[in-house]
């Protein structure tokens, strides 16, 4: 405990968490007081065990990585839900979890609406607890589905409940654009259930997780019995196998290795697009960039924040210039426009011809409006997002080929679609995510964006490069492994080595289909032993 009290970020974590706990917690009240009757008669000591279990399981993501701690969340949940045959009392179960789960999480959302996006605090506040609500019901359709297939009950908590637990992860992270944030399956970037990833990816991940928690629940009721003891043992093979797996070599190391610079800024989010503020921003990358003898050196999301025709000439000779000198290229993160309108993008000048990426995956109400002819006005009238409707760059980008390499880029929250960045692959020998999390001020999020870094790096079995504003700017080895890391909050460049890799892994073929044709499986056998059960009690009966 002094070690950890030594180290501000950790402690600023702490009491993040803290306050976000005691957030889930004013959720309740709030609703408590002006929902209806029957929600305020639904919670009870399960309830709010529930809500407990969800916030804790918060510390199984980063910053704290203790990875177990999802896992035994789960097991309590899926304990409780084992107890209720009501799909509705099931379902609020779901829902108080899933409030501990998100409201604990993802507060930081207020952070962006009210401190940086201007929102007046009167409606940051419930439009962050609607947000963590609405999260918060994909949790009780899980618990709620479960409770609608009547099956034995440890097919129920070992096959049943993991199941529909990551279809339900899986449909989080695709309607509405998708919002996959604290995905289980990420709490386990650097655990042995990790050797999953390469196969299944985040969430085949998440699957065994799932599993394992309702293996846990098993065996908490069954103890030593035959039960309880075949539990265990496939416990032990599970996460034994996902050890195994992570020791297997995917991929090849191509050409050699070569020098990055990542630079980190830090410019504050509130000077980033002041015309004031402009000439410092620009002159800070030029003197970062000049230092660096890397063959390829990366600023981060927006770094330029301006279109690229509006970027001073002379300093595109100079930094090109520079780039050739190092027999390499540097990727600048800025705006670009075309007749289709503006976008997010990435553009490339030193030795190869300059090339561009542009943002594919956009954030919604941050990078573009949904319904906008009817959301629109009212949007741009409490949200101050500078750039917040963009247009949306091709699906089919080729890599960009810089300093000897095929690079995948993807920009800020673009890498938590796993499926979406193995469209480069296997072309690709290099990841690359160029980010501002300084949205989000001095909390987990950034920590957790870097968590799911490694999540990509896993599945893909390549490096991944994070050049980020304030952090975290990191190198991420192809194993998920963090290797090199800047304290974030501090302008700096990281320089350090990076290896190009060939080859495909079973999850840049196949993607999510592996893992949904597992889970259909599971599916199918519970339904034929269902239908085997009620055929025998039918003959009996007779």
């Amino acid at each position: 405990m002094c070690g950890i009290l030594t180290h501000p970020a950790l402690v600023f974590s702490a009491l993040e968490f803290a306050v976000s706990l005691i957030e889930s917690v004013m959720l309740l009240g709030v609703w408590a007081r002006f929902r209806h009757k029957t929600f305020m008669n639904s919670f009870n000591k399960y309830s709010g065990l529930a809500l407990l279990a969800g916030a804790v399981c918060v510390f199984g993501f980063a910053p704290f990585a203790i990875f177990t701690l999802p896992v035994l969340s789960l097991a309590v949940l899926f304990a409780m839900l084992r107890r209720e045959d009501s799909p509705r009392a099931a379902a609020w179960l779901g829902f108080y979890f899933g409030l501990g789960l998100f409201g604990a999480g993802i507060s930081w959302i207020y952070v962006a609406l009210h401190v940086y996006g201007d929102m007046p605090m009167q409606l940051a506040v419930p439009a962050t607890l609607l947000f963590v609500a609405f999260l918060a019901l994909f949790p009780a359709l899980a618990a709620y589905m479960q409770a609608r297939i009547v099956v034995a009950g440890g097919l129920r908590l070992v096959l049943v409940m993991p199941a529909i637990w990551v279809l339900t992860e899986w449909l989080r992270g695709t309607i509405f654009t998708g919002f996959p944030w604290l995905t289980l399956g990420y709490a386990h970037s650097d655990s042995p259930l990790a050797g999953y990833a390469v196969i299944f990816g985040v969430y085949g991940v998440s699957l065994v997780a799932a599993v394992s928690a309702g293996l846990l629940a098993v065996l908490a009721k069954a103890r030593w019995t035959s039960p309880g003891k075949m539990a265990l043992a496939i416990l032990a093979i599970l996460w034994s196998g996902g050890a195994f797996l992570r020791a297997v070599e995917w991929t090849q190391p191509s050409g050699e290795p070569f020098s990055v610079a990542l630079v980190q800024g830090n410019i504050a989010q509130n000077l980033k697009f002041n015309e004031d503020a402009l000439v410092g921003t620009l002159e800070t990358y030029r003197r970062l960039i000049l230092q660096s003898e890397a063959r390829l050196t990366v600023l981060p999301e927006t770094a330029f924040p301006l279109l690229r025709h509006e970027i001073p000439q002379n300093l595109i000779v100079q930094l090109r210039d520079h780039a050739r000198k190092n027999g390499g290229d540097v990727l600048i993160g800025s705006f670009d426009r075309d007749q289709a309108g503006y976008y997010n993008s990435v553009f490339t000048i030193g030795s190869a011809e300059e090339q561009h990426y542009r943002k594919h995956h956009l954030v919604v109400f941050g990078e573009f409006i949904p319904l906008r002819p009817l959301l629109g006005w009212f949007i741009n009238g409490v949200l101050d997002i500078p750039m917040g409707d963009l247009a949306r760059g091709s699906e089919s980008q080729p890599p960009l080929q810089v300093a000897g390499q095929q690079v995948a880029p993807d920009i800020c929250y673009e890498d938590v679609f796993g499926e979406e960045v193995i469209r480069h692959l296997p072309q690709a020998s290099i990841l690359l995510n160029l980010s501002n999390d300084a949205w989000y001020g001095e909390s987990h999020a950034a920590d957790q964006h870097n968590q799911i870094a490694q999540m990509r790096a896993l599945e893909t079995g390549r490096m991944m490069l994070r050049a980020t504003n304030t952090g975290v700017t990191s190198i991420i080895g192809k194993d998920g492994k963090v290797l090199q890391q800047l304290p974030q909050h501090q302008e700096a460049v990281l320089l350090g080595m990076a290896q190009g890799y060939t080859g495909s892994t079973p999850y840049v073929r196949w993607g999510n289909s592996g893992v949904m044709l597992l889970i259909a499986a599971m599916l199918t056998y519970v339904w034929v032993q269902r239908a085997s059960t009620f055929r025998t009690m039918a003959g009996r009966s007779k």
